[in-house]
């Protein structure tokens, strides 16, 4: 297997050899634990190179991203996504397959694809997304969102 090896400069004392957090106050430092006080940081990866994508066993379905809700069970369409038949296949995530009954579209789209974030003025600073006053209704918001793009 290859390797890739060097050293660096360390990233987490910035090579001073030296670390200070937040619980160094008053001029103290402690010794970094990455470098070992040295500001040298030996890098070194074991890689094994690419040749083709490997089959995936036991996967029935795929799913864009995940946005922290557990998925599974005999009903594969309610988490939406494709097929992983499809999905070998080079299909493309479309509208249409997001985890709508779980989810709202900034929520969905904050962890799928950013510049698609609706940037609406309900949604800001709300929090977490399940305590939205729309949350409820969801379904509205999918409906707002598919209507704003179709424009």
């Amino acid at each position: 297997m290859p390797i890739v090896e060097f050293d660096e400069e360390c990233k987490a004392c910035g090579g001073t050899g030296l670390y200070q957090g937040m619980g160094e106050r008053d001029g103290f430092s402690v010794v970094c634990c990455i470098c070992k006080g040295t500001g040298c940081h030996h890098f070194k990866y074991e890689y094994c190179e690419f040749g083709e994508r490997k089959e995936k066993e036991n996967c029935l379905q795929v799913i864009e991203n995940n946005p922290g809700i557990q998925v599974g069970g005999s009903n594969l369409a309610a988490f939406g996504g494709m097929s992983y038949d499809a999905w070998k296949r080079g299909k493309k995530f479309e509208r249409g397959m997001e985890a709508r009954h779980f989810t709202c579209p900034a929520w969905w789209y904050q962890l799928a694809n950013c510049d698609l974030k609706p940037g609406w003025a309900e949604c800001i600073s709300i929090g977490s997304f399940n305590k939205c006053s729309s949350f409820h209704q969801k379904e509205k918001c999918w409906k707002q969102f598919d209507e704003e793009r179709e424009e």
